[in-house]
């Protein structure tokens, strides 16, 4: 399990490496000054372009459990740093920061 949380820390590091240069300016939708790290149970992960996403399920405070969408760079941006959709496994605790959309909802941009 440990193996598996830092796989998931150090890929998304990887992850964002293209998301700030994508179709949209990251100010658009998403807001600096609102950092934010998430841990919770992958969902999903899915590599596509314009963007990639991470789907998680973290538990909150209260104890509910909330589905997070977070923004990664596109699918070839991350297939050139290494990262496969295989190496994802549904399930696996993941860690990932950044910041979080200005709309309030469950939305971020990962980092």
């Amino acid at each position: 399990m440990k193996r598996a949380l830092l796989v998931g820390v150090l890929g998304v590091g990887l992850l964002s490496s293209g998301a700030a240069f994508a179709h949209h300016a990251f100010t658009a939708e998403y807001d600096s000054n609102r950092p934010i790290t998430l841990r919770g149970s992958l969902k999903e992960i899915q590599m596509t372009n314009p963007h990639g996403w991470i789907i998680l399920d973290v538990k909150e405070a209260s104890g509910e459990v909330v589905t997070w969408r977070v923004e990664t760079g596109p699918a070839n941006t991350l297939m050139r740093a290494g990262i496969r959709k295989s190496d994802w496994v549904p399930g696996i605790e993941i860690v990932v920061k950044g910041f979080r959309a200005k709309s309030d909802r469950p939305l971020a941009n990962g980092r």
